[in-house]
């Protein structure tokens, strides 16, 4: 049975090598007679795994000692709440920006704890677009800024790295981490779930700067105390050992794919391609400004809406799967992550084209 292209947003593809790697390891991890999902956490093999895939995780994000990285549970969303009651410390109020569905929802997170500034939000124009920075408000006294650097349902994404002044600067990178270089220095927190570009679901990684840490509130969970979790080495309690394993299985892919830089260009090769198909076809539309077009998520609609389920269908049959845009903004989305073969990006474009010269 062949592999089907998966262009689903999350849980999303993985590369095919690592998926053989953990099949081959699944009853016997190096002659331990044990499958990782069996080992306890505290155990040397364990801890070998996890130590090991910290430390490349480090080298491919180029993260300074300077930085804790936390292997937590609970998804990218647990961390809408986590944030604010570690960040804040004796303010009240934050700052975030709203470009998109994932923004909305850490905003209205953030509120149950602190006064929210909007700095700006392109809601009106249907986050289609990111907002200026030069017409930020941002506040004088906020406990750090929040942005959603890629918004994975509306397909827009930031090309540059706001400046937030004195406050530090908060990111949730689910879908671009590992994608591109980046400079982790210029971020206090950066926060990812996994399942886009580092592994399975159940597992979300923090990298937030050691002078951040100790700020938790009095009422925080134990389980959401960053300073806890980085005093135990992401061993408070049992961590999602699979994911944490299969994580560093990826980590690993990536390096022998040359590196986040590497894997830039061909995600950037990839992107193109779509889009340039898109512009270039009639039949086809995408709503995002350029400039502001996103390398992961790219929504995309037809010239009738009608023959949605009809092209969906067609996918379906060639093994192009999950391409139905999500629920609240329909059409179609093709989620090109890290794990996505150029080839499958090929195979897209060219059922597209034979489905419009049938259809258009």
């Amino acid at each position: 049975m062949s592999r089907a292209y998966n262009f689903c947003a999350g849980p999303a593809t993985l590369p095919e090598s690592v998926l053989k790697q953990a099949r081959d390891e699944m009853l016997d991890w190096r002659g331990t007679g044990m499958s990782v999902m069996e080992m306890s956490h505290r155990s040397d093999a364990f801890v070998e795994i996890a130590e090991t895939a910290e430390r490349d995780f480090r080298e491919l994000a180029g993260i300074s000692d300077d930085y804790a990285v936390l292997f937590m549970q609970g998804g990218a969303s647990s961390q809408f709440s986590t944030i604010p009651l570690n960040l804040l410390g004796s303010k009240t109020s934050a700052d975030y920006v709203n470009t998109g569905i994932w923004s909305k929802k850490a905003i209205a997170e953030a509120e149950r704890y602190a006064s929210v500034n909007i700095v700006a939000s392109s809601e009106s124009s249907g986050f289609t677009s990111i907002p200026d920075p030069s017409s930020w408000q941002v506040s004088a006294d906020a406990a750090y800024l929040h942005y959603t650097p890629n918004e994975t349902i509306g397909g827009v994404e930031f090309d540059f790295i706001p400046d937030s002044g004195s406050a530090p600067l908060v990111a949730d990178m689910s879908s671009t981490i590992l994608s591109r270089p980046v400079d982790v220095s210029k971020f206090g927190l950066i926060y990812a779930g996994a399942q886009k570009n580092i592994g399975p679901s159940g597992l979300v990684v923090v990298v937030i700067r050691k002078d951040l840490l100790g700020k938790a509130r009095q009422e925080t969970p134990t389980m959401m105390n960053y300073q806890v979790i980085a005093d135990h080495g992401s061993m408070y309690n049992t961590p999602a050992t699979y994911s944490w394993y299969l994580a560093g299985l990826v980590f690993k892919w990536l390096k022998a794919q040359g590196g986040v830089k590497a894997m830039g260009e061909i995600n950037r090769r990839k992107a193109e391609k779509l889009y340039g198909f898109i512009d270039n076809h009639e039949f086809y539309a995408n709503p995002i400004d350029p400039r502001f077009r996103s390398w992961m998520n790219v929504p995309f609609t037809l010239q009738d809406d009608a023959l949605n389920s009809a092209f969906l269908e067609g996918a379906n049959a060639r093994g192009l799967l999950n391409l139905a845009g999500h629920r609240s903004v329909g059409g179609m989305r093709a989620s090109i992550y890290n794990a996505m073969p150029e080839a499958g990006v090929d195979a897209l474009i060219q059922y597209m084209a034979e489905f419009a010269q049938e259809r258009g």
